[in-house]
């Protein structure tokens, strides 16, 4: 693992350091690489849309594009932070996995290569296995109930337990229910079984998918859409705004109303640029960071509802409404496997329990 995060810091630093040039278009199957590939050529940031540009500027990976309600929150938030450090910070988004794939990403946060990246909760919880508590299936009642979790500060605790591995979590963001797509309809755990389903990199959305019925698939998002279309993979699971961003409706257009996850997506920051802050900057940074969490979810839910009806009235989808009690049962075991996995994880069900 060292010697790859070595690597990825190497090619990443050098290629920062050479002038910046615009990459194309955004369609999965193209535009999606991993970073030992995408350091071949220049990075430039995205068009942030005229943002403030800060004497220090930190870089943050992003694994979809800017169009996503976690990318232009955090085009909010880097003005914010200009102001509020009078032009010493600001943030710049390489979407699109332009600087690797989230688990490349957050290896780069920890070495120090770059200083910021948006990463699936999955893929904190291989740092620390008990974030794996907030991106249970089935354990939030609503999207308020999830929201009302992310501000309230219980949270905290779990947070600080990533300084340790050389980042910090400065907030957690969501799109929304994640859902099952498929190149056919599924509506029952007994359609899904032996159904290749992509999930995010973690044992934990394996183990999920196995109990729903599936055959649980983890890999990277740059690669769903052609495995879909090649038939290596029988569908996915994402929310609405992921699966419409990414054009997954033209390989998988039969969308299961499933609704089984509501996985948070952490926004990080290397423990040491945080460190380097004076303290006034730090407490702006966290601050922001906290308040950026009611723009991200007002963002989501206006763009959740215009995609679900492009997705029905112009892309041709099958939107399927489903009994979800039969996956729910499913997987209650898992839910309870992971609230009692240590005190952390009993502390925080507990938490998300009296939230309801």
């Amino acid at each position: 693992m060292t010697s790859k995060k070595s690597a990825l810091a190497l090619l990443l630093a050098g290629t920062l350091m050479m002038g910046a040039t615009a990459c194309g278009g955004n369609k999965p199957a193209e535009s999606a690489a991993p970073a030992e590939s995408a350091a071949a050529e220049s990075q430039a940031p995205a068009d942030n849309g005229g943002a403030k540009v800060g004497q220090t500027v930190l870089k943050c990976s992003f694994n979809q594009t800017m169009e996503n309600p976690e990318a232009k929150t955090v085009v909010e938030l880097s003005d914010k932070l200009y102001d509020a450090t009078e032009g010493r910070y600001s943030i710049e988004v390489y979407p699109s996995e332009q600087l690797g794939s989230q688990q490349e990403s957050l290896e780069l946060v920890q070495s120090g290569a770059i200083e910021m990246a948006i990463v699936a909760n999955s893929i904190i919880e291989g740092v620390n296995p008990d974030f794996a508590i907030i991106g249970t299936p089935y354990i939030y009642d609503s999207i308020d109930h999830q929201k009302k979790l992310f501000q309230s500060g219980a949270l905290d605790e779990l947070f600080s337990t990533t300084e340790a591995n050389g980042f910090n979590v400065l907030a957690a963001y969501s799109l929304g229910p994640r859902c099952l797509y498929t190149k056919e309809l599924i509506t029952t755990p007994e359609q899904l079984a032996g159904k290749k389903i992509r999930v995010m990199q973690s044992d934990t959305m394996i183990q999920m998918m196995n109990l729903m019925g599936g055959v649980g698939t983890a890999m990277a998002q740059g690669d769903v859409y052609s495995a879909i279309q090649a038939g290596t993979l029988d569908g996915a699971e994402n929310n609405i705004i992921t699966y419409t961003d990414l054009l997954q409706y033209e390989v998988a257009p039969y969308y299961t109303l499933t609704n089984h996850l509501m996985i948070p997506d952490e926004l990080i920051i290397n423990a040491d640029v945080l460190k380097g802050m004076s303290e006034e900057d730090q407490a702006s940074l966290k601050k922001l960071a906290t308040e950026s969490v009611d723009t991200m979810f007002s963002l989501a839910e206006t763009l959740r509802e215009e995609y679900f009806t492009k997705c029905k009235d112009e892309f041709g989808v099958t939107i399927t409404e489903i009994d979800i009690a039969p996956f729910q049962e499913k997987v209650s075991p898992l839910i309870k496997e992971i609230a009692a996995r240590s005190e952390m994880t009993q502390k925080v069900y507990d938490e998300i329990q009296a939230l309801r």
